[in-house]
């Protein structure tokens, strides 16, 4: 079997920790992405500076090892849906934590409507209501894909849920009321 893999941290911590304007800007952003510590933030921007760094080792390289090598950074990029289709090594430059943050599986089910709230996509997807390419996927901070599909799990109680809150919508709408209406004006007028 071998010796098991020693076990890296996926992140940096600030090199000043108490200074006021970055300890707002995380407590912002903890809040508007539900994450639970700072921890997670720390690792979007970790990923963050990984690919700005190769960016401007591209920018710094000729020509032929700029083609060579950025292609495929640019094709990641854009598989990840942080970059546009014709999306330039400059532009890997003007990313910021938000661009990354936006692209977690947990900010995704909230923006798809799955959830109500952001700490509700959090504990259905740890509690594992959702699957991602009919897998399950219990990672709040998985970076969904472009061609990712995102949906509920068919045994999950949510799922009933939703069926009635579309059938209840399903009989608000104003042709359903006018139907209704009509046909009780016609009951009464007989």
């Amino acid at each position: 079997m071998g010796d098991p893999k020693k076990p890296r941290k996926k992140y940096k911590t600030p090199k000043h920790p108490w200074q006021k304007a970055r300890l707002l800007e995380e407590q912002e952003y903890m809040f508007e992405y539900g994450l639970r510590n700072k921890k997670e933030l720390w690792k979007a921007k970790t990923l963050l500076s990984y690919f700005r760094k190769r960016a401007r080792d591209l920018l710094a390289a000729p020509e032929e090892v700029k083609e060579q090598l950025g292609k495929p950074l640019l094709r990641k990029l854009y598989k990840l849906g942080l970059l546009g289709e014709n999306a330039t090594i400059d532009d890997i430059l003007n990313l910021t934590v938000r661009d990354i943050l936006e692209r977690r599986l947990q900010t995704v089910v909230y923006k798809m409507g799955l959830a109500k709230t952001i700490w509700q996509a959090r504990q259905m997807i740890v509690h594992r209501h959702i699957l991602v390419n009919g897998r399950i996927c219990q990672s709040p901070g998985y970076l969904v894909k472009r061609d990712d599909k995102i949906e509920l799990n068919p045994r999950s109680p949510y799922v009933k849920m939703l069926k009635e809150v579309e059938k209840t919508l399903e009989e608000t709408k104003p042709e359903k009321i006018k139907e209704k209406i009509e046909v009780t004006q016609s009951e009464s007028s007989e």
